[in-house]
This record gives structure tokens, C-alpha cells and sequence, in this order.
């Protein structure tokens, strides 16, 4: 049981990196528009965030981009 749980959590924070590295790249100026231009030094320091929260901004940003290609 604790190694299903641990490679769940394993399985999950994988996910979170891979996602997090392209969201920090890409995503974070279509969700924000503040953060347009922002140095790799904010980026970092939102990465572990959003690992943790993946699943919110990946939803957050799949509507950024509904909503800029009904525009």
C-alpha cells in the first residue's frame, strides 16, 4: 500500500515538472498578462507552485486559450 501511494505521489510530481517547466516557458504570459516579460528568475521561483497545483493552471490555461481563440 505505501508504494502504490509513493509512486502516486512519484507519478504526480513527474507530471507537475514536466507541465511546470512548459507552463514557466509558455503559459504563465497567456494566464497573466503581468507576467509578460518577466525574468527566468520569477519563473523559478513560481516552478515549485506550480508543480504542486498542476492540474488548476493546466485547466486555467487550456480556458486562456479557448478564450483567446474565440476572440
Amino acid at each position: 500500500m505505501v508504494v502504490a501511494i509513493l509512486l502516486t505521489i512519484g507519478l504526480y510530481a513527474a507530471i507537475g515538472a514536466a507541465f511546470g517547466i512548459l507552463f514557466a516557458w509558455r503559459g504563465v504570459d497567456r494566464i497573466d498578462p503581468a507576467a509578460h516579460g518577466a525574468s527566468w528568475t520569477f519563473r523559478l521561483l513560481i516552478l515549485p507552485g506550480v508543480i504542486a497545483l498542476w492540474p488548476l493552471l493546466m485547466m486555467r490555461w487550456r480556458g486562456a486559450a479557448r478564450t483567446r481563440d474565440s476572440s
